[in-house]
């Protein structure tokens, strides 16, 4: 009879078959990925699935995303590791969390209160600290603690919101998902190069929930 794996098996096995096989090569996001428990950011009925590389219904009409994606995200930002960064939709809080195994500080900010209260109380079972969680609309960042060295969106957007491009400290770089079409969007990399000068990077498509706010699409879309 075989032996079930554990679920820090199961997790070694998704960074090596799953993210490495893939070309994720960023050592910091590798080892990120390796360390953070995704089972402890999905509801308990679907602990089981947790290292099935694919997105994973959280309430709320929401998802975490897969661990492919999460990893491909933030490997685009290109963090050297003790930056200030800034997430736009915290979801359960694993992104964040992967993010804080890399970066000083994380500001992350979900619309949907008990999902917000659902990432603070996450983060706090798994010991992160260095996450700060905020509830309200992500389109229009944290100016209070802006700049930014990186922000990440985890959402869709119909256009790339301005004012988190001006959050960005130059050399900053924001990834988020664009598109007219909310059920399917461009994942581009936004860098900021000087006051009003940003450069643009495709990267791949995707797929994300669409991002709710000012700048983005009305609550009611589908």
């Amino acid at each position: 009879m075989s032996r079930i794996p554990s679920l820090n098996e199961l997790r070694a096995r998704l960074v090596a078959e799953q993210l490495v096989a893939r070309d994720i090569t960023d050592p910091q996001v590798l080892k990120a990925m390796g360390t953070v428990p995704r089972e402890k950011f999905v509801p308990d009925y679907r602990r089981h699935l947790a290292y099935e590389d694919r997105p994973l219904s959280i309430g709320a009409g929401q998802t975490i995303s897969q661990p492919y994606i999460v990893a491909y995200m933030i490997e685009a930002m290109q963090l050297d590791g003790g930056e200030k960064v800034l997430e736009i939709g915290a979801g359960s809080g694993y992104a964040a969390a992967v993010l804080a195994e890399i970066a000083a500080e994380v500001f992350t900010i979900e619309r949907i209160e008990e999902l917000a209260e659902l990432a603070r109380a996450n983060l706090a079972t798994v010991g992160i600290t260095r996450v700060t969680v905020r509830c309200g609309d992500g389109t229009d960042g944290w100016p209070e603690e802006a700049p930014f060295d990186a922000i990440l969106v985890s959402a869709g957007a119909p256009k790339i919101p301005e004012t988190l491009k001006h959050q960005l400290k130059i050399g900053g770089r924001m990834v988020v998902p664009i598109g007219d079409d909310p059920t399917g969007q461009e994942l581009i990399r936004i860098t900021r190069t000087g006051e009003e000068a940003f450069e643009r990077t495709h990267l791949t498509y995707v797929r994300f929930v669409p991002l709710i706010g000012h700048e983005g699409w009305e609550p009611d879309v589908t």
